[in-house]
C-alpha cells in the first residue's frame, strides 16, 4: 500500500538534503561554517536538476508496478495512523522550506529581505508535532484494516483517563501554562498506550509459560523485537518530548551584575559571586569566575565561567559553567568584568533539558532491539563427503 507515496518521499528526502547543501555552499543563505560561499553551488544545483529529472522519469515508468494491491478501508485503521504521520511530517518540512526560502524569495521579488524568527516556526510546528505525539500514543493499540467503536473505548479508556488525572494533578500543583499542559497531556497519553501495550503481552506470556515477570518480559521483546523496539522507540520520543516542553515553556533567562561577595537569586537557584581570577596558559589567557550556587540555603557546587583569549585567533571565546540534574540545568556565562571585579553574568535555567539526552538513549537503544538479527532456524543435519559403506542402517519400524 502507498508503494508512489513512499517512492516519493524517498526521493523528496534526498534531494531536499542536495538543496539544502546548495544554499549553503553557494552563499544563497548565510552560513556559520567558513566554507559556505564556493563555486561548488553550480554544481550542485546541475547535479539537483539532474537527479530530480532521472527520479520523476523513472518514477513515471514503473508506476504500473507501484500500484497498490490494497486500499485504505477506514479512517478509525493504523494503515490511516501512518498515512497521517506521513503527513504532518510532511507539513513541518513544507514550513521550515518555506520558512527558509521566504526571505531570498522576498528580497529577490521585493528588494526586501524579510527574516522569518523562531516564534513563525514554533508557532506552526507545535502543533504538528504534538499531533505527531499523539500519534505515537493511538498507533499501537488501534487495529489494522477498520476499528470498531466498542474496541477503542476498550483500548484508550485508560490511557486516557491516566492523562486526565495527572492533567488535574498538574495543574493543581500550579502549571498553567496552556501548551505545556497539552503536551505533558499527551505525552502521558502516549506513554500509557506503551505501557499497556507491555503489560498486555507480558501477562500473556507469562500466563502460557508461567514464568516470572521479568523473564516473560524479556521473552516478548525476544520474540517481537521489531514491534517492542519500535514502541521503545516511540517512548523515548515521548521523553525527548518532556524535554522540550520543560525547556521551552519555563526557561528562565536573567543576566546579572555582581560585585564580589554579592548574590543574586535566579528561579530557585541562588548564586553567589566569589572572586575573579586569572589563569595563563600557553595558548591562552583566561578570566574565572568562582560561584558558589545553592537552592533553599543548601550548597549544592561551584561553578567556574571562564571567559578566554587565544594568542592565535586573537578573538575573545566563552566556557560555560554547567550543572546539570533530572530537573533542570543551570548554565553561567561569564559576559564581561572590569578592573574592580565586578562581573556580567547571564544565566539560563532549562528545566527537564537532560530528558533530551535520555530520551535520546532510549530511542538508540529500541532502535538496536528493532535491528537486532532474528536468531537462525535450526537446519538439518548433513554429513559432508561420502558416507561410507554399511554406516547406513534400515529404519526402525514398529507396528
Amino acid at each position: 500500500m502507498l508503494k508512489v507515496w513512499n517512492m516519493t518521499l524517498v526521493i523528496l528526502t534526498y534531494l531536499l538534503a542536495i538543496f539544502g547543501t546548495f544554499l549553503t555552499r553557494s552563499g544563497v543563505i548565510a552560513s556559520v561554517h567558513a566554507f559556505a560561499q564556493s563555486s561548488l553551488g553550480t554544481y550542485f544545483l546541475l547535479y539537483l536538476a539532474g537527479a530530480l529529472v532521472v527520479a520523476v522519469v523513472l518514477l513515471i515508468k514503473r508506476l504500473p508496478q507501484l500500484r497498490s494491491d490494497h486500499r485504505l478501508e477506514s479512517v478509525l485503521s493504523r494503515e490511516s495512523s501512518f498515512l497521517f504521520n506521513n503527513l504532518f511530517l510532511v507539513g513541518i518540512m513544507f514550513v521550515v522550506l518555506w520558512g527558509t526560502l521566504f526571505p531570498v524569495l522576498s528580497e529577490a521579488v521585493r528588494g526586501v529581505k524579510i527574516s522569518v524568527a523562531a516564534p513563525f516556526f514554533n508557532q506552526v510546528n507545535v502543533p504538528l508535532g504534538l499531533a505527531l505525539l499523539f500519534l505515537s500514543g493511538v498507533c499501537p493499540l488501534i487495529a489494522w484494516r477498520k476499528t470498531s467503536a466498542r474496541n477503542l473505548r476498550r483500548q484508550f479508556l485508560y490511557p486516557l483517563t491516566l492523562a486526565f488525572i495527572a492533567t488535574a494533578v498538574l495543574y493543581t500543583a500550579g502549571i498553567r501554562h496552556i501548551m505545556a499542559l497539552i503536551a505533558l497531556a499527551i505525552c502521558l497519553f502516549a506513554s500509557g498506550t506503551i505501557v499497556l501495550e507491555f503489560y498486555r503481552g507480558t501477562r500473556a506470556h507469562r500466563r502460557a509459560r508461567r514464568g516470572t515477570v521479568v523473564q516473560a518480559f524479556l521473552t516478548l521483546i525476544r520474540r517481537n523485537r521489531r514491534r517492542y523496539g519500535g514502541y521503545i522507540i516511540h517512548f523515548g520520543v515521548v521523553l525527548i518530548f518532556v524535554g522540550i516542553t520543560g525547556s521551552s515553556a519555563y526557561q528562565i533567562e536573567q543576566g546579572l551584575v555582581l560585585h564580589p561577595g554579592a548574590s543574586a537569586a535566579v528561579g530557585t537557584y541562588t548564586l553567589q559571586y566569589e572572586q575573579l581570577t586569572s589563569a595563563i596558559q600557553p595558548t591562552y589567557e583566561g578570566v574565572i569566575a568562582t560561584l558558589q550556587v545553592s537552592r533553599h540555603g543548601r550548597r549544592l557546587t561551584t561553578l567556574y565561567p571562564e571567559k578566554r583569549l587565544y594568542f592565535a585567533q586573537n578573538q575573545p571565546t566563552t566556557e560555560v559553567a554547567l550543572r546539570t540534574s533530572l530537573f533542570d540545568d543551570l548554565y553561567v556565562i561569564l559576559a564581561g568584568f572590569d578592573s574592580s571585579g565586578v562581573a556580567t553574568f547571564k544565566v539560563f535555567v532549562n528545566p527537564l533539558l537532560l530528558w533530551l539526552w535520555i530520551g535520546g538513549l532510549v530511542m538508540v537503544m529500541g532502535t538496536i532491539i528493532a535491528l537486532w538479527p532474528e536468531r537462525s532456524a535450526a537446519r538439518p543435519w548433513r554429513r559432508r563427503g561420502p558416507v561410507p559403506v554399511g554406516t547406513i542402517s534400515a529404519p526402525k519400524v514398529s507396528v
